[in-house]
């Protein structure tokens, strides 16, 4: 589904990602993991097309677009989840929601019905301003637009920062729910290791813009995670 070969990419003078390679099959649940600052959401933005790349490919379903820019990445099925959800804090919920509707490739001018049984609350607060919903009512908000442009790929960038336990049970359902029965391919930045071994399949780890390990979820084992993780 998603490949990446050789990815540089700097911020200024600085090298963030470091000839990266990775993988993400179709119909799985990949994590990316790692201590604060060793490039998860760079690579994130980079596969959005948020930021530029210097050097190396992102292969989407066979095609490099790498040069593509970020609105035709949503097009051709790629859903993103930003850290820190970035809704429209002004707009309703259902403003918020129906931003993805022009991407959808059957022209639907009405929010698919299946995002409101994933999130019964977001239906309850329809005419509510997303700035005033909780952090973890917005968070759903976001996975719900995001699953508006009906996404073969959904990006997640910490899905579970700053979100109270029982939102983030309910997330971590419904990510099974949407890799497992639905088939979407799922990649997500995640810091909480019994949320990541909970959802995803396969992991990868960054250690200074370098995938140092990757595997099937099973596989992570204490060592990898005292070398990488721990703080």
């Amino acid at each position: 589904m998603l490949q990446i070969e050789a990815l540089n990419q700097f911020y200024g003078e600085s090298h963030t990602l470091w000839d990266l390679q990775m993988q993400v099959a179709k119909g799985a649940c990949t994590v990316i993991m790692g201590r604060n600052g060793v490039g998860k959401t760079t690579l994130l933005q980079a596969i959005m097309g948020l930021l530029p790349i210097k050097s190396g490919r992102i292969l989407y379903q066979g095609e490099d677009i790498s040069r593509v820019i970020a609105e035709k990445r949503a097009e051709l099925g790629i859903g993103y989840v930003p850290q820190g959800r970035q809704i429209f804090p002004l707009l309703t919920v259902r403003e918020n929601l129906e931003i993805g509707l022009p991407v959808r490739k059957d022209n639907s001018k009405t929010v698919p019905e299946f995002i409101f049984e994933l999130f019964p609350v977001l239906k309850e607060m329809l005419g509510r301003r997303g700035g005033d919903l909780s952090g973890g009512q917005q968070q759903q908000l976001a996975i719900g637009r995001a699953l508006v442009v009906d996404p073969k790929l959904l990006i997640l960038d910490e899905p579970t920062e700053g979100i109270q336990p029982n939102v983030v049970q309910e997330i971590g359902d419904i990510i099974r729910t949407l890799n497992r029965e639905t088939g979407l391919t799922v990649l997500l930045v995640e810091q909480k290791l019994p949320f990541a071994r909970k959802v995803a399949d396969h992991f990868s780890i960054l250690d200074r813009g370098r995938q140092v390990a990757s595997g099937v979820i099973d596989e992570l084992d204490e060592a990898t995670i005292q070398q990488y993780l721990t703080v």
